[in-house]
């Protein structure tokens, strides 16, 4: 029970501190409706599954210092860099509706949104070492059948709680405030992923 509540406690702390994903699903949810953006929760939440499976599967190609691990850190730090300079540039362009004008999500933008939620999840070195930590913590003669429960687990919160961003942010009622704001928000949220991204180069560089 002790490992439960540290390791369930250590996914929540995790997952509710913002990061890309976070933002990548609050924009979407701000520019498309909370539709579309269940499309990115999908693609994050397969994305982070993929990693639950590899480390708890105990693959060793995604280890902090391997080539693969590094390669993977410099191609997440691109990806960031994208992210980040898409919601500059298209900053104010988004054009909120309110509940009953919106037009429904097309099966193109959902599967764009649920592609740019994997790449995401996928691209980001933060995922593979943290899945590969809580691995470490169940050790190795912890039952297939408990990682498998572990592992579930994790990927349903991680979809729950995007669906739970991503419906709150949607939310007819918070429209018209967020209107006037989603500008600067879309600017802040680049500039942060923009900073992540330079932050993480410069972490390569110094290691």
């Amino acid at each position: 029970m002790q490992q439960f509540l540290i390791i369930t406690a250590a996914h929540f702390l995790a997952l509710i501190s913002p990061g890309p994903d976070f933002f990548l699903v609050a924009r979407t949810s701000l520019a498309a409706g909370w539709r579309v953006a269940s499309g990115a929760c999908l693609g994050i939440a397969v994305a982070n599954g993929a990693f639950i499976v590899a480390a708890f599967t105990g693959v060793s190609v995604l280890q902090p210092g391997s080539a693969p691990f590094i390669t993977l850190q410099l191609v997440g730090c691109l990806y960031l860099l994208y992210l980040g300079m898409l919601f500059i540039r298209h900053a104010g362009s988004s054009v909120l509706q309110a509940p009953g004008e919106a037009a429904p999500a097309s099966r193109a933008s959902w599967l764009h949104a649920a592609g740019m939620g994997f790449l995401s999840g996928i691209l980001n070195p933060k995922n593979a070492l943290f899945y590969v930590s809580l691995a470490s913590m169940l050790g190795a003669q912890s039952s297939a059948g408990w990682k498998a429960f572990y592992g579930v687990r994790m990927f349903a919160v991680v979809l729950g709680w995007d669906l739970l961003v991503a419906l709150a942010i949607g939310n007819g009622r918070l429209l018209c405030n967020f209107q006037r704001a989603l500008p600067l928000l879309e600017r802040l949220s680049g500039l942060v992923l923009i900073a992540l991204a330079v932050g993480m180069l410069v972490m390569l560089l110094k290691g």
